[in-house]
């Protein structure tokens, strides 16, 4: 099996990332993994709306900031997919019933007949 060139990509699956995933994942990497990114998309799909988030954090990195852990899985974490659900049966709250309508102590009042005779 060849190996494609899109394998030596800092950040896994890229090609199949969306911007708003992509935004998350870059937050880790250095200044020469993003230039390899931007020079990957804008031969490859060239998506303004991903070139402009790299641009953007290649700025943020210029102007002093640092690259920040968290921004793929960690080893053993799932990767997230799209229309998952991070709802668990265990961190789900006990259903409820809305009040009723007034209290033993202050009973809702019907609406009043409206028609005019």
């Amino acid at each position: 099996m060849a190996t494609s060139q899109h394998d030596d990509l800092p950040v896994p699956g890229y090609d199949q990332l969306a911007a708003g995933e992509i935004q998350h994942r870059i937050r880790s990497l250095e200044v020469e993994d993003l230039r390899r990114l931007l020079d990957h998309e804008r031969e490859h799909a060239d998506r303004v709306q991903v070139t402009e988030v790299i641009k953007a954090r290649l700025g943020e990195l210029d102007a002093g900031a640092t690259p920040s852990p968290g921004g793929s899985p960690r080893p053993g974490q799932a990767e997230a997919t799209r229309g998952g659900s991070p709802v668990d049966p265990a961190t789900t709250p006990q259903p409820f019933s809305s009040p009723p309508h007034g209290s033993p102590h202050q009973r809702g009042k019907p609406k009043g007949d409206e028609r005019r005779p």
